[in-house]
């Protein structure tokens, strides 16, 4: 299996754990929503730019904090970092809780409160 879909697999099975969630191509790219709204993107090289990567939403002033502090892990995104999302590397060693939790993040920012409310956080 290739580095990109090793990557996606381990993205899908964070994203597809959550209450009304699912899973569609937008853009050329899977994307996974909550309740219809879109929670995280995942890219290998959008528009040749190199990277493996999600780009998710994410809750206000993380974007910031986490592009200063770790800016070889995390970057502002194309087209959605104006509104505040978050750029995720992929291939840089991000270890599997830190990339479950800034996904529950961005879970936690978009779904309706009826599927925060049956989410049932991993012990």
């Amino acid at each position: 299996m290739t580095p990109a879909a090793e990557a996606l697999e381990r993205v899908r099975a964070i994203c597809l754990g959550f209450p009304e969630s699912s899973e569609k191509l937008s853009h050329g790219a899977p994307c996974f929503f909550v309740a219809k709204k879109a929670i995280v993107y995942f890219h290998d090289d959008h528009h040749g730019d190199g990277r493996l990567c999600i780009w998710c939403a994410a809750p206000e002033g993380a974007q910031e904090m986490l592009c200063d502090a770790v800016p070889d892990q995390y970057f502002r995104p194309p087209y959605v970092g104006h509104r505040g999302w978050l750029g995720v590397h992929l291939n840089t060693g991000i270890e599997h809780e830190e990339l479950a939790g800034v996904i529950e993040d961005a879970f936690l920012t978009v779904a309706p409160k009826r599927a925060i409310e049956a989410y049932e956080p991993p012990v």
